[in-house]
């Protein structure tokens, strides 16, 4: 979320995973996992080689900024600008699938944002501080 603020609660946190997964598969992808905490969600998801990350990306953050408005009265709600996105091998997602659906567990033991300068850091990706947090 936009500047990291936790509007997402347990309920509405449910209905919100469940709209990104069906608004992946509406786009031909397959949704292996939703999960997350208040300020932030993760997705496991498969694309096809004709898919661009750039444009699923895209049309997800506008079509669930919408819905979110909609569905939950929140006129203020945005998705923050960047995002993250790494990938992995087949024999890599189960291990990846039990990540994404235990972050609250997960994020009470290392900050989201230490996490993710690990990735960062622990992949050699190049990168701007200014769209971290």
């Amino acid at each position: 979320m936009k500047h990291r603020e936790p509007w997402l609660g347990p309920e509405s946190r449910a209905r919100v995973h469940e709209y990104l997964g069906g608004t992946i598969r509406g786009m031909e992808g397959v949704a292996h996992a939703v999960g997350g905490t208040g300020d932030h969600v993760h997705l496991l998801v498969g694309l096809k080689a004709t898919h661009r990350l750039a444009d699923v990306l895209r049309e997800l953050k506008s079509e669930s900024s919408a819905w979110i408005r909609r569905e939950f009265g929140w006129p203020g709600f945005a998705w923050q600008e960047g995002y993250g996105a790494f990938t992995l091998g087949a024999s890599g997602i189960e291990r990846a699938r039990t990540y994404v659906l235990t972050q609250e567990k997960h994020h009470r033991a290392k900050t989201f944002q230490d996490e993710y300068l690990e990735f960062l850091e622990r992949g050699l990706v190049e990168f701007d501080e200014k769209w971290l947090w």
